[in-house]
């Protein structure tokens, strides 16, 4: 090896371990939390637990874009240390039952979450066995998000359920938002199929068609996860995460923010910044 090329080893590790200084300075593992980039809520809880880790509690964190199955996968495996986008008990039951040996439910972080069919509020659909007759206003379409996603299974099963003569498109949450925008700027009937928390609902008048056959279950709850490990490696972050929890209408505001163009780490910055006395809540007696 030459001079230059031994110098530029030489650099190129030294740059290696300064960024790794923050990490090994006080012993602090980072933690890896797994969360659906598709899903608004799971990007705004993700990052601003992340805030409360990195700030308050010295652990530095990657956040980790993956699929919901992948996500739990990972958490079961240890790949990644935590997940705060479990839908439970109905959106993720498969996911739950094939890994609640492997990993610990802390509890939920949101409670009254939804899934189900939306329409605006303007149109005459009021349950989804309504839709069997106003085939034609809807063009016999309902908009979706990944195929994967717990609420494009359940949506499946509502289409046979209700008898209903509709196909069931796969795209993306952005996707399946930005032709919600389109169909209610030109006033036209649309069925998509969404969950809130969710910033559409703040953002457009809409409403859940109602489900008397309860194919999309109940009220769920949103709750974070961990693989059991992680009670060793970082107690702290654990104690933390039993304690976070959103009030009604708090996680509105960091998900409109990422929507009108701010980073989703600069929407979650802000709100922990506003919001000392809550983050204090999250953290209290956390040793």
């Amino acid at each position: 090896m030459n001079v230059r090329r031994r110098l530029l080893a030489t650099v190129v590790l030294g740059m290696a371990l300064t960024s790794a200084i923050p990490a090994l300075a006080d012993g602090k593992p980072t933690i890896k939390i797994g969360y659906v980039e598709g899903w608004d809520d799971s990007v705004a809880t993700s990052n601003v637990a992340a805030q409360v880790i990195e700030t308050k509690l010295g652990y530095p964190v990657k956040l980790v874009p993956v699929a919901a199955g992948v996500m739990w996968g990972g958490v079961a495996r240890g790949d990644l240390d935590a997940t705060l986008s479990a839908w439970l008990p109905a959106t993720h039951a498969a996911y739950w039952e094939q890994y609640k040996s492997k990993v610990e439910d802390l509890g939920a972080n949101f409670n009254d979450a939804k899934i189900g069919l939306v329409v605006p509020v303007t149109v005459k659909a009021v349950s989804i066995a309504d839709l069997a007759s106003q085939k034609s206003d809807f063009g016999g379409r309902i908009v979706g998000i990944d195929a994967g996603a717990g609420v494009m299974k359940k949506a499946d099963d509502a289409i046979k359920a209700y008898n209903l003569d509709y196909q069931l498109m796969p795209s993306s949450g952005s996707a399946m938002t930005a032709e919600l925008a389109r169909d209610i700027h030109a006033d036209k009937p649309i069925v998509v199929t969404g969950w809130a928390p969710h910033w559409m609902f703040a953002k457009w008048k809409l409403k859940f068609l109602e489900d008397p056959k309860k194919v999309f279950g109940g009220a769920e709850h949103v709750d974070s996860v961990i693989n059991p490990e992680l009670q060793k490696k970082a107690p702290q972050v654990v104690e933390f995460l039993k304690k976070f929890q959103w009030k009604p209408g708090e996680i509105d505001g960091v998900m409109l923010a990422a929507q009108n163009g701010t980073k989703p780490v600069d929407a979650a910055k802000s709100w922990v910044s506003a919001h000392p006395d809550r983050v204090s809540e999250w953290t209290a007696d956390v040793k």
